[in-house]
């Protein structure tokens, strides 16, 4: 199935989704393009909140992208390897049996799935401005990435069905 797809389908059942993503075997590239895509579209989430920024406080708008820019798209997928990490860790410690790859799917595959919902809160935060509704989202954004990384952690570490799927 498409990615788009999966990520609609992961909205009603993540952890079968992810099992088979995970089912299409190993694949570093995939893992990279997934993570780089959803930094991607936090990235974009960001620009109608920067242009509201730099129209009410007067500042460069590319000077805004660029910093921006350079904090999703380079920085950040070095951070989400480092998580991924140290979930992984933390994992083991607890009797976890997912490999690095499945830790690092599910970590990458989580945010994916909710960058829908922060591209709503970049539309919310640029279009109505700080405020109870763009605080809203923005909790329910942060909840979807803690439920998909819940659900995908569980499945690939602790989940009884064979890992061969």
């Amino acid at each position: 199935m498409g990615v788009v797809t999966d990520m609609a389908r992961s909205y009603r059942a993540p952890r079968a989704v992810l099992r088979h993503r995970l089912g299409q075997g190993e694949n570093e590239g995939g893992a990279l393009v997934t993570l780089m895509i959803a930094c991607g579209l936090v990235f974009v989430a960001q620009w109608p909140r920067l242009s509201r920024v730099a129209f009410e406080t007067g500042q460069e708008v590319q000077m805004l992208l660029g910093a921006t820019l350079l904090g999703w798209l380079f920085i950040m997928p070095l951070v989400f390897y480092v998580i991924a990490g140290l979930i992984r860790f933390v994992l083991s410690l607890l009797g976890g049996t997912a490999t690095g790859y499945e830790t690092r799917m599910a970590v990458f595959w989580g945010l994916l799935c909710a960058a829908p919902l922060w591209l709503l809160w970049g539309l919310t935060a640029g279009f109505v401005g700080p405020g109870a509704a763009t605080s809203l989202v923005g909790v329910i954004a942060l909840a979807a990435l803690m439920y998909f990384w819940g659900m995908g952690l569980s499945e690939v570490a602790f989940s009884k069905e064979t890992k061969d799927v």
